[in-house]
């Protein structure tokens, strides 16, 4: 079935050139790339348009009732509870963490011999970042454990099924979710270990995000996260915050591959402000143009490059009627390669993110958009700038004759892998 091999190719070739395309495939469906009907799905009326059926089947087994599946007032309060431990001030002190972490890839790669899965490698460096930032310093949090689920559960069983897409009931059995259970009891039975060795012993010296998350507190009612609740939320990050900003910089290498020019210009930035160490927070702002390579990356290639909501109310969107059960589908792949948004949408051109250039804000989701959008981008954006400078900055990227093929499944993925050749800059 395409959902299942590929959910882009559920996108018509028409999707980048008009502002909405609508149908009927059991239920009606609308995809949305006009930045205006965004601007109202996402933001003027987004309790109209709750996430979809389709989410939270996928979502639901792994990460429970967290705020990134949960809806309304259940939604609001984990969102304020959480919000603190993602402000700025935490944020940077959870910086050195990335630091090192790009100090141990830019190792690793330089020691690899051949053509190198860079995706491999950004998996593990984003993943090492996630578990010292979440679960710092407890030994009998096993972290390979929880990979391994994550990842089975990435690859088998959050696969995108057709019966999704159709809106049919969850206790229809999905193809490829029926081995799921034991993967998600593995990695919820380490999260909860963790926590009651957390509670037992107390925050750390220096907070790291349970200690934030369990801090936390909802400003209006003073009500606290449960066990179940923090451990749902955690895993959420946990996914997210290493998957996401993993592949960012693995299509960020290949798109610095394709383009030796672009690659030369960052790897000149980075080189004068690091002079041979690992890039650091405060680094940030003498980085731009390595964050715009970073940002044109997540226009390309969007890690959440297609989102769904179902209409709860009658609306009018680009003057198309909706009704309520109505599917609305947000193809971010089509909106940022679209041809009524951006000049030469297919081309890689990180000057179109440069000073002075404006867009509207709604033609650019890669963290979504309005009350919903992501807590963690400013952590997922310092993590990509940290990593992607010092590695840029002391080696060299060239393309192979292994080319990755984009592929949604959950996330957007390079099938096969991201293979290049890397060298040491002299």
């Amino acid at each position: 079935m395409v959902a299942r091999r590929n959910v882009l190719e559920l996108i018509p070739e028409i999707a980048v050139r008009q502002p909405m395309v609508s149908g009927k495939v059991g239920k009606r469906w609308h995809m949305v790339m006009d930045p205006e009907a965004l601007r109202v799905v996402l933001k003027d009326r987004v309790e109209d348009y709750p996430k979809s059926l389709v989410t939270r089947l996928i979502l639901e087994p792994a990460v429970g009732e967290s705020m990134f599946v949960a809806e309304g007032a259940h939604w609001r309060w984990q969102r304020l509870a959480a919000a603190p431990a993602f402000g700025l001030r935490h944020v940077e002190a959870l910086a050195p963490v990335m630091t090192a972490a790009a100090e141990a890839s830019a190792r690793r790669l330089a020691a690899a011999q051949g053509p190198v899965d860079v995706f491999e490698e950004t998996v593990a460096a984003t993943f090492e970042v996630i578990s010292d930032v979440t679960f710092s310093g407890d030994e009998g949090f096993d972290r390979d454990a929880v990979h391994r689920a994550i990842d089975a559960y990435i690859e088998g069983t959050a696969r995108i099924s057709v019966l999704d897409v159709l809106g049919l009931p969850g206790w229809i059995p999905r193809p490829g979710r029926l081995l799921s259970g034991s993967d998600l009891r593995r990695m919820k039975r380490v999260a909860d270990q963790a926590i009651r060795a957390r509670t037992r012993f107390g925050p750390r010296p220096v907070p790291d995000l349970l200690d934030l998350l369990r801090a936390g507190a909802d400003p209006e009612t003073g009500r606290r996260m449960t066990s179940a609740e923090l451990r749902d939320n955690l895993l959420t990050f946990i996914v997210a915050g290493h998957e996401t900003t993993a592949l960012t910089l693995a299509w960020s290498l290949y798109l610095l591959a394709f383009d030796p020019q672009v690659q030369q210009r960052a790897a000149i930035e980075a080189g004068a402000v690091l002079g041979g160490r690992a890039a650091t927070a405060a680094d940030l702002p003498r980085l731009p143009y390595v964050r715009q390579v970073i940002d044109e990356a997540l226009r390309l290639y969007p890690p959440a490059a297609f989102l769904s909501r179902t209409a709860r109310s009658s609306d009018v969107l680009g003057g198309r009627e909706v009704r309520p059960g109505d599917t609305i589908m947000l193809p971010i792949y089509a909106l940022h390669r679209h041809h009524l948004l951006w000049d030469d949408p297919d081309a890689f051109d990180p000057d179109r993110f440069g000073p002075g250039v404006t867009r509207d804000r709604f033609a650019f989701l890669p963290f979504g958009a309005g009350p919903r959008i992501c807590i963690g981008a400013s952590f997922a954006l310092q993590e990509a700038v940290i990593i992607l400078a010092t590695l840029v900055s002391r080696l060299r990227f060239a393309l192979t004759d292994r080319q990755p093929q984009p592929r949604m499944i959950l996330t957007l993925r390079p099938h096969g892998g991201v293979w290049l050749q890397v060298s040491e800059r002299s």
